[in-house]
């Protein structure tokens, strides 16, 4: 039997790099998918078109998940087209990186917004269904620089920090209502971000990481796919570690 057979996901952000592996495993482990994107439509309709041949739901949704309005009215459609949702991958985000000394205020409030502000806005919105039925898996992406910093990422860190201290939060006030809230914390990960950069730059991060590779984004996924199942159904306030070893 597949994992995430029977249930529903909510991605944010899925139309390309780490969201966009997600929601291929978990389609592939027969979940029925909703993502959200913010602008690339094309991509968005490749991704629904690339899984569209497997036997689950697969629906995008132009959506700003830093907007309270918007993340509201994106449960209320996607309960609406599927009729549940198990599992919520609260994934969206944004770098502006710069030295303290040359961010802007604008580049910090906006971090903040989309990294930190999106959490919020899309775990209060679902609270309510998950709530109603008793249980729910939600699943936040922070970041390794979320818990040791990294110099040129102020904004960055203390948006993937406060997701940390949120979900664990989350955790203390849900637990009861069997509703689990855990964080997954990614390393260096090889997307397209990420292959905007030279080789020898990458390969640099390789070198540094014991497993001396840079991450896939199904690397992710998979982590994504066992705390979206109910292999753990007994985790929650927990902190997973997806970095081949880089803060061992």
């Amino acid at each position: 039997m597949k994992l995430l057979e029977g249930k529903t996901a909510i991605i944010t952000g899925a139309s390309r790099g780490i969201g966009r592996g997600i929601a291929k495993v978990f389609v592939e482990q027969g979940c029925a998918v909703a993502f959200t994107y913010s602008s690339n439509q094309a991509a968005a309709e490749a991704l629904v078109a690339e899984l569209s041949g497997q036997s689950v739901q697969v629906r995008g949704y132009q959506s700003n998940a830093a907007d309270y309005e918007a993340s509201e009215q994106l449960i209320a459609d996607v309960l609406k087209d599927f009729g549940s949702i198990d599992i919520l991958v609260n994934n969206a985000g944004i770098t502006k990186d710069n030295l303290l000394m040359r961010m802007s205020e604008s580049d910090f409030d906006q971090v903040i917004e989309v990294n930190l502000k999106s959490i919020f806005n899309m775990t209060k919105a679902i609270q309510r269904t998950f709530l109603k039925q008793r249980k729910g898996s939600l699943i936040h992406m922070s970041s390794v620089v979320g818990v040791k910093g990294n110099a040129g990422q102020a904004n960055y860190a203390a948006s993937k920090a406060g997701i940390i201290g949120f979900s664990k939060s989350i955790a203390l006030e849900l637990g009861s209502r069997n509703i689990r809230s855990n964080v997954i914390a990614p390393g260096f990960i090889e997307t397209e971000m990420t292959a905007q950069l030279s080789e020898e730059v990458v390969q640099g991060w390789r070198d540094g990481i014991p497993l001396k590779r840079g991450g896939q984004p199904e690397d992710v996924a998979n982590a994504c796919v066992f705390l979206a199942s109910d292999l753990s159904n007994y985790i929650t306030g927990q902190v997973l570690h997806v970095d081949g070893g880089m803060l061992t």
